[in-house]
C-alpha cells in the first residue's frame, strides 16, 4: 500500500527507530511499512495517524479508490 510515511518522518525529524519507538513496533516493520513491504493492520494504521496527527487517509493511499 502506497504511503507518505517517510515524508511525515522526515519532516518530523525522527529516524525509523525513533517511529518504531514511538509505535511499540520494530524497526524493521517500520522500513516494511515505508516501502510497501507490509500493509499496516487497522490499529497500526490509527496508530500511525495519531502520531503523525493526521487522518488515515492523509498517510494511506485506499487502493480501493474509484477514479
Amino acid at each position: 500500500m502506497k504511503n507518505r510515511l517517510r515524508v511525515l518522518r522526515a519532516e518530523a525529524g525522527w529516524t525509523q527507530a525513533d517511529v518504531a519507538t514511538r509505535l511499540g513496533v520494530s524497526r524493521q516493520a517500520v522500513n516494511a511499512l515505508e516501502t510497501g513491504k507490509h500493509d499496516p493492520s487497522l490499529d497500526l494504521a490509527f496508530r500511525i495517524s495519531v502520531l503523525f496527527e493526521r487522518p488515515v487517509e492523509d498517510i494511506f493511499e485506499n487502493p480501493h479508490t474509484i477514479r
